[in-house]
């Protein structure tokens, strides 16, 4: 699926900066990652569709990068490694990875890998949040028995908000999730928020949380 978000985690800048424009020549809004920790944090700023993860990383390793990031959401993770052997093949899958790749290999399959991940997340990823559910793969949307029609900057705003339900949305972190960080105009992300509030209907979901941004609840 061109246009995903995909976070790669590599220390070696030369391979993360190919693996980085390879991933953008096929149409993904690319950031890197150069350890784990900055992984990690980046994750946390805003939801990615995949990560690519090398497994030697210094500090905290890519296995417990992973297990991290297993443990805070379904997020699709390819793993890099330079070992072959069926061990690391093994513990890298137990710590949460859906898939591997041994270096080297060639990046036609890494790109196959990534579209086969991509496309099984698609598939699988329903976000429901009372009677408000979102089907990323139809770009579907629904408040119970009602169909919503919204536009794809207007969708993309109602997913980022149900995959963090309850948590204080700020306007910085809106615009980097939903607008790649280049806001329309200063109040760009207020105007969508009335969209959405008009076409979702009563009672509210969408709350505003003064000085602090904004937050998806009952």
């Amino acid at each position: 699926m061109a246009g995903s978000r995909i976070l790669v985690v590599e220390d070696d800048p030369r391979l993360a900066a190919t693996l980085e424009r390879v991933l953008a020549a096929e149409g993904h809004d690319v950031e890197g990652a150069g350890d784990g920790g900055d992984a990690l944090r980046r994750a946390r700023e805003r939801p990615f569709d995949l990560v690519v993860l090398d497994i030697m990383l210094p500090g905290l390793d890519g296995i417990a990068v992973c297990r991290k990031l297993r443990a805070t959401g379904p997020v699709p993770i390819l793993l890099l490694t330079a070992l072959g052997g069926t061990e690391e093949r093994v513990r890298g899958l137990d710590s949460g990875a859906d898939d591997y790749l041994v270096k080297p290999f060639a990046y036609e399959e890494l790109l196959a890998r990534v579209r086969a991940l991509l496309r099984r997340t698609a598939v699988a990823e329903h976000l429901r949040f009372g009677d408000l559910r979102l089907e990323p793969s139809s770009r579907g949307a629904w408040r119970g028995d009602r169909t919503i029609d919204l536009t794809a900057t207007e969708f993309e705003l109602l997913r980022h908000f149900l995959r963090h339900p309850r948590q204080v949305l700020s306007r910085e972190q809106l615009i980097d999730a939903v607008w790649r960080g280049e806001a329309e105009s200063d109040n760009v992300v207020a105007v969508y928020i009335g969209y959405l509030r008009q076409k979702l209907g009563e009672p509210r979901l969408l709350h505003t949380k003064r000085g602090a941004g904004y937050a998806l609840h009952e």
